[in-house]
């Protein structure tokens, strides 16, 4: 059996190297000469962390991630800690603990895990035919791939979706922009090994610890679609945007280097049910583009990945009846995820402003019980529990 999987950056990387530990024959293709991971770090959550555990990166993952020992939520104009909490209990609960992770080091852990030599790139697939037997891959140099299945892990703007679904998709606005980006821990502005979220006017800066005394930052400010801004501006945006926040947030603002922080439009797209068209199938943000408002985005494809090479493993009834099997048990999964963070982002980022002023009322009576329970029912939603 020989799969050929589009794409090789998180969910096309783990979903090559859980089928190549199976033994299944692997190609993978990937659009751009070069990868350069959209945004600065990602937060692997408890359920990403076991497929990743599970895929042979156990002790890799761990000299990656930074420690993420508390959860806190902040005022936004004189810094007052309205919760703290422990997240000893999610992880006693869980199993595993979550590990903040820089998105390049991610990205080269598995490439190396996978085979970088083995990656094919500057290879972007305009057109997908199959028949009974297999299924091709054409890209716009002209060249082509056969195998018995396909794997679309093609992101956000997917080629393949199209081909799957029978009819385009359209990537929804979600309302604000994020920065983001990586600077030297620095504890006047936050604890070490704590997630810190500083909240008020719909917006919220975020502190996670990485690996290598570094935390990463992001910025989220509800704002209107394609605004002149990039990095040239970066400095003088969030200062305006952040005008008589606490003091650690304008420290911040002084401390990242424009150069090397994103700035991105978050977008989302509507779920949909269907992940397979016969030896075809969609993985990761092809299949589910969601906003990062609950970080399960990545640990998500990490799941998709698990779940196809088990069934592809398990099932001796046919490659279009595994991936079969592989859509009925992802869909309404990744359905919950990508409506879970459009949720999250709704109340998060003022949308309707009373709710999100009743959500910061509630934070101040917070213990840390409910946030963790909610992370809980979201984690043990996955394949490996």
């Amino acid at each position: 059996m020989k799969a050929i999987v589009i794409g090789g950056g998180i969910g096309g990387a783990c979903a090559a190297i859980a089928l190549k530990r199976f033994g299944i024959e692997t190609a993978v293709y990937e659009a751009v000469k070069e990868i350069k991971p959209v945004g600065a770090a990602i937060s692997i959550w408890p359920n990403g962390v076991k497929c990743l555990n599970y895929l042979g990166m156990k002790e890799a993952i761990r000299e990656l991630g930074g420690q993420m020992r508390y959860m806190a939520y902040k005022d936004y104009r004189q810094g007052q800690t309205m919760t703290r909490f422990s997240m000893q209990p999610l992880i006693d609960s869980v199993g595993e603990q979550p590990y903040p992770v820089a998105r390049a080091e991610l990205q080269n852990m598995l490439l190396d895990t996978y085979g970088r030599d083995s990656v094919q790139f500057g290879k972007r697939v305009t057109r997908v035919v199959q028949d009974a037997d297999s299924v091709t891959a054409w890209f716009d140099d002209g060249s082509s791939a056969t195998g018995d299945l396909l794997i679309a892990a093609d992101g956000t703007h997917s080629t393949v979706r199209e081909y799957v679904l029978g009819h385009t998709t359209e990537r929804r606005y979600a309302g604000y922009v994020n920065w983001n980006g990586l600077v030297t821990i620095d504890e006047s502005i936050a604890p070490a090994d704590q997630w810190t979220t500083f909240v008020g006017e719909g917006k919220r800066v975020s502190l996670m610890p990485v690996s290598g005394n570094r935390f990463y930052f992001f910025f989220d400010v509800p704002l209107a679609k394609g605004l002149a801004e990039d990095r040239s501006t970066v400095r003088d945006d969030l200062r305006r945007y952040f005008t008589g926040w606490a003091d650690p947030v304008q420290k911040l603002i002084a401390q990242i280097d424009p150069q090397t922080t994103n700035r991105v439009e978050i977008h989302d797209i509507d779920p949909f049910m269907q992940l397979v068209k016969g030896r075809v199938a969609l993985l990761g943000d092809s299949g589910h583009s969601t906003t990062p408002d609950i970080g399960q985005g990545g640990c998500a494809a990490m799941e998709d990945a698990v779940v196809l090479a088990n069934m592809l493993q398990n099932h001796s009834l046919g490659i279009e009846d595994a991936l079969l099997r592989y859509q009925q048990k992802r869909a309404y999964r990744v359905k919950d995820l990508v409506l879970k963070a459009r949720k999250r982002c709704d109340v998060t980022h003022g949308k309707e402003m009373a709710v999100t002023e009743q959500w910061y009322q509630d934070l101040r009576q917070e213990s840390g019980e409910r946030i963790l329970a909610g992370m809980c029912e979201t984690i043990l939603g996955g394949p490996l529990e």
